[in-house]
């Protein structure tokens, strides 16, 4: 081999890697940030993703992710939100409810944040409007508290002589203050009684089952919590084991075997997020970008699990439903 075709090939093969870094480094960052574990969530944040594509970035070819799981530890959201701003990422994706955008809001205002909200934005100080949000801050809402009320009239519906309804909360989820208030004010307003409870890890929601099984429950409705809908494997088989009618608030559930749920497309939301996410890669601002609000809510209602509970679901309230999973 000459001499200037050795140099040239050994130059090619020194440029050809430094070039690729360069071009790694050229790649915008999105920080993902999330409350839960990323075993239950990967088809949403397929989802996620599936929204980024349709602006034109695909993960590992011309953007980069850069995943933070909190693993159902809430407190730990502010210290990986503060490691995505450390990284320089250009774009902070929250998701699994309000704590994760609110961490994200704490410590910085100035990187674009885009976010999944079960709570309304306004009231949870993420935004200044739904229309025109200003700050840094903008995504999609799935107003999973604002349907609290219509969740108790539903399994009011579905058992019309119960006396008493089980909620189920997660303490540390930010808007469980609020839908306790919202669960309390539905209850009175149907002329039954509440009976709160509590849990924040795996051993805690069994033993919350166990105390329904004992006490021969009639009927529960789960709360809104990211926690929950990561454990919602281990909450339907609980549910099932005890024999309690149980209501919740995403499809995810009933898909699981749980009996009925009435609620927004969680999917949509994450879809939208990356959508949104891409927009802001492109130039756009979060202030100028409306919080995208659900226009369809899904009544969704397992009969398979219906019948092993030895119940008959109205035929009005099955006539209703957006989806009957057999």
């Amino acid at each position: 081999m000459r001499r200037r075709e050795f140099i040239a090939l050994i130059g090619g093969a020194i440029a050809s890697p430094l070039a690729a870094r360069a071009q790694q480094l050229a790649r915008p960052v999105i920080g993902f940030l999330h409350s839960a574990s990323p075993t239950e969530y990967a088809h949403l944040v397929a989802a996620f993703r599936g929204g980024l594509e349709r602006e034109g970035y695909v993960a590992g070819r011309n953007v980069t992710i850069e995943y933070r799981w909190a693993e159902g530890e809430y407190g730990r959201l502010r210290s990986l939100a503060a490691e995505l701003v450390v990284r320089q990422v250009d774009v902070i994706v929250t998701t699994g409810g309000e704590p994760s955008a609110l961490a994200a809001k704490a410590v910085t205002s100035t990187i674009p944040i885009v976010f999944t909200s079960g709570d309304d934005p306004i009231k949870s100080g993420l935004v200044a409007s739904h229309n025109r949000p200003g700050g840094n801050a903008t995504g999609a809402s799935v107003f999973t508290t604002a349907l609290v009320t219509k969740r108790f009239g539903l399994m009011r519906e579905l058992l019309p002589t119960i006396t008493d309804i089980d909620f189920l909360v997660n303490p540390n989820f930010t808007s469980t203050a609020t839908d306790i208030k919202e669960a309390q004010e539905a209850a009175d307003h149907l002329g039954i009684k509440i009976h709160i409870w509590r849990a924040t890890s795996e051993a805690e929601i069994h033993a919350v089952f166990t105390s329904l099984g004992q006490r021969r429950s009639v009927a529960l409705i789960v709360n809104t919590d990211a926690y929950f809908f990561a454990k919602r494997v281990q909450i339907v088989a609980l549910a099932a084991q005890h024999a309690i009618p149980t209501m919740y608030y995403l499809r995810e559930f009933v898909a699981e075997g749980g009996l009925i749920s009435y609620g927004a497309s969680l999917a949509d939301s994450y879809r939208q997020v990356g959508v949104y996410a891409g927009r802001i890669l492109k130039g756009e601002k979060p202030a100028d970008l409306p919080v995208v609000q659900p226009t369809k809510f899904e009544l969704v209602i397992n009969v398979k699990t219906e019948k092993a509970l030895g119940l008959d679901v109205p035929p009005t309230l099955l006539a209703r439903a957006d989806e009957v999973i057999e």
